[in-house]
């Protein structure tokens, strides 16, 4: 939960429903609830991304409280002016820096924040606030190639929201991995089965941090025909809200628990590797009668048995890194190093990328992980060919 800040008074609140449902608004301390964030807010409610959406408009909203502006009477020229203090690079001169000792917003998340104003400034325009604001927001334009390729059949040709605030999409680099050798430094460093567990799940599942944190024991069918689904070994990724450690899977695939089985949600495969891990898990570190039924869990402290946060895997695995030699060790790295792999014994196939990933789209595999190494030797076999110095 973000801490109250001394300008504006404003903090992110989650709030947490009966049933079981988490959300996110904003909260000022002087007044209670903001109504505008809140009415904004709302429609986001467990989607997943009302807690991004919350922490980018309360920064905004403490940016005009600091330039004694309201968002009433706020004109395109301030929010430029904001975009431009978080990181946007705009040619005219801000005054002073926004979000002191902080590292500025990348190219993704001010295109987030510019969603995010726009669709607040938007929700203000339909009750009457700020009109002319919302005006100059609503504008469209028309699609890209891009666009229809991202269409069904191609078949795209009404005009698309557009948003005048946001900056130029970049294309997304080539994103950092594991060192060489990296994942058998850190086994050698890791102190439990638990631990040892998750360095072999990430490095051969491909999971986000989220997924494996909110794995069910009932999710895992780790026996070759558990189920008719997939005939090999494998789990079930299943977005569920509301679990105690606040993991959550990214992917939202339909699925369902009946005849005591899981059926649906994304469905990645189980090496053998994972397997041995996980049964050196279980029968020396799971302790017996876990009610909760998660997979993951503490090991030490009060919370001993009780669901294992993200936050917690990212923390061993990082200290595990640092004694290792090899500096901070995030968990997408085996993510993305994984993924590289796969598509290199797939021949390139992105389809095949996409769907043992959880990707919605080849478009993301392609613009992260479909490049060519110079150091390839199929790639220096081509320049010289095309240079005529083959031999």
């Amino acid at each position: 939960m973000a801490q109250r800040l001394s300008l504006g008074q404003l903090r992110v609140q989650e709030v947490r429903h009966r049933d079981g449902r988490r959300s996110h608004t904003i909260f000022d301390s002087a007044s209670g609830v903001h109504a505008g964030a809140d009415r904004y807010l709302m429609p986001y409610a467990g989607k997943g991304s009302d807690r991004t959406y919350a922490y980018l408009l309360v920064d905004h909203l403490r940016w005009l409280d600091r330039e004694a502006l309201d968002p009433a009477t706020v004109h395109f020229q301030d929010l430029e002016r904001y975009m431009g203090a978080v990181g946007a690079k705009i040619s005219r001169p801000f005054g002073a820096p926004w979000r002191v000792g902080k590292k500025p917003y990348g190219n993704s998340a001010l295109r987030g924040a510019a969603a995010c104003l726009k669709g607040f400034y938007l929700k203000q325009g339909e009750l009457g606030i700020n009109r002319e604001l919302a005006d100059v927001l609503d504008v469209r334009r028309m699609p890209t190639k891009r666009d229809r390729e991202r269409s069904m059949l191609g078949h795209l040709t009404r005009s698309m929201d557009a948003n005048p605030l946001a900056p130029k999409e970049e294309r997304r680099r080539h994103k950092k991995m594991l060192p060489d050798g990296a994942r058998e430094m850190i086994l050698e460093e890791v102190n439990s089965a638990r631990d040892r567990l998750v360095v072999e799940w990430l490095s051969d599942g491909g999971f986000r941090i989220g997924e494996m944190c909110g794995l069910h024991l009932c999710d895992l069918h780790l026996r070759e025909d558990a189920c008719e689904e997939c005939r090999q070994p494998h789990v079930h990724v299943c977005h569920r809200e509301g679990l105690a450690n606040g993991a959550r899977a990214k992917t939202k695939w339909p699925w369902e628990f009946t005849d005591g089985m899981i059926r649906g949600g994304l469905i990645k495969r189980v090496s053998p590797a994972m397997i041995h891990a996980y049964f050196d898990y279980m029968t020396g570190e799971y302790p017996r009668g876990a009610a909760h039924g998660m997979f993951l869990v503490q090991q030490h402290g009060p919370d001993r048995g009780l669901p294992w946060a993200p936050e917690g895997a990212r923390k061993m695995l990082k200290r595990a890194g640092y004694r290792a030699g090899l500096g901070l060790i995030r968990p997408h790295m085996f993510r993305h190093t994984w993924a590289n792999a796969v598509l290199d014994a797939a021949d390139g196939n992105l389809v095949i990328v996409r769907d043992a990933g959880g990707w919605a789209s080849t478009d993301v595999v392609d613009e992260i992980y479909a490049h060519i190494d110079v150091n390839d030797p199929a790639f220096n076999a081509a320049l010289l060919a095309t240079w005529g110095e083959m031999q």
